[in-house]
């Protein structure tokens, strides 16, 4: 393996290495000063990525955010060291002073909107739109691509914009902004309830599941939480989400369907039924039988 040489400092000796800098930029390959109040800009991801053969290096901007909208293709982002490969349709959301780099597929189609930081600040709706700010972010819309032919409409039209000299133009532009930035925060938002959602039920399943191989051994809530690998006040709040009813209520639910179907079906004592539904006393069995169904279990079976 070849070693570079160690820099040397003064009279001669070794010096410290000095690590390159991340070079800053108003956008890609521009150091100009830009107009911080006002400062709106958009182009085709085509336009500068085809210069540079696609691969946009490392570098930052100073009080600027940026948001890319792939229409078509996938890019490698690589923000604070993190390397993630997404594909399109989706949007990727730059804060300001991130150090970020991207590589895309050649004939990658969409846009890049890069917007003043102080522009942002001064939104009435910043609250709905500041959490795609807080940190690098990855919104994908495979689930629901029609959602981004609406944002990809008022990218176009902000383009227009841009090169058109129309009274208003920037109040235009900074109105279309705000529309293109919230639809992109609603989707988020519905993402990531739609996942939550997702994991509630797969969560219940697996309840569920755990119900169906152990209420006749009786496990209290306790011991399926443990199983679950959640504290019990999670699991109720859990099975009171996705099924309105406590954890303890979904068990005895199960428990007397068992004890239903048995009194119909199975032609044993009552007795022994009680000891097979895990009952160590068939008169605790028939008066728990009868609190919830509101008869004992032989009147249940001779109504039945």
């Amino acid at each position: 393996m070849t070693q570079k040489p160690r820099q040397s400092g003064k009279n001669g000796r070794p010096g410290r290495a000095q690590a390159p800098s991340v070079p800053v930029f108003s956008l890609y390959g521009e150091t100009g000063p830009v107009d911080e109040s006002e400062f709106v800009h958009i182009e085709d991801i085509r336009a500068r990525s085809e210069r540079y053969d696609w691969h946009i290096k490392p570098h930052q901007h100073r009080g600027l955010f940026q948001v890319l909208v792939l229409l078509r293709g996938d890019v490698e982002v690589e923000a604070d060291a993190n390397i993630t490969k997404v594909k399109a349709p989706c949007a990727l959301s730059v804060p300001p002073a991130v150090v970020h780099s991207f590589r895309f597929r050649p004939k990658t189609h969409g846009y890049i909107l890069t917007v003043s930081e102080a522009m942002l600040a001064r939104a009435d709706h910043r609250g709905l739109i500041e959490d795609l700010f807080v940190e690098p972010r990855v919104i994908s819309f495979a689930d629901a691509p029609q959602r981004a032919r609406p944002i990809a409409a008022l990218l176009e039209q902000i383009l227009a914009e841009l090169h058109d000299d129309a009274p208003g133009r920037a109040k235009m532009q900074e109105w279309l902004v705000s529309a293109a930035l919230l639809l992109i925060a609603r989707h988020r938002v519905a993402a990531a309830e739609a996942d939550r959602g997702g994991r509630q039920q797969r969560d219940l399943s697996r309840f569920r599941a755990l119900i169906e191989a152990h209420f006749l051994e009786h496990w209290t809530t306790a011991r399926y939480a443990e199983a679950m690998r959640m504290t019990e006040g999670r699991l109720n709040r859990l099975t009171r989400t996705v099924a309105g009813k406590s954890a303890f209520d979904l068990v005895q639910d199960r428990l007397l369907l068992e004890a239903r179907r048995r009194l119909i079906y199975v032609a044993a004592p009552i007795s022994l039924l009680a000891y097979e539904l895990g009952f160590e006393d068939p008169a605790y069995f028939s008066r728990y039988f009868k609190a919830r169904v509101g008869m004992t279990p032989s009147a249940f079976r001779r109504d039945r």
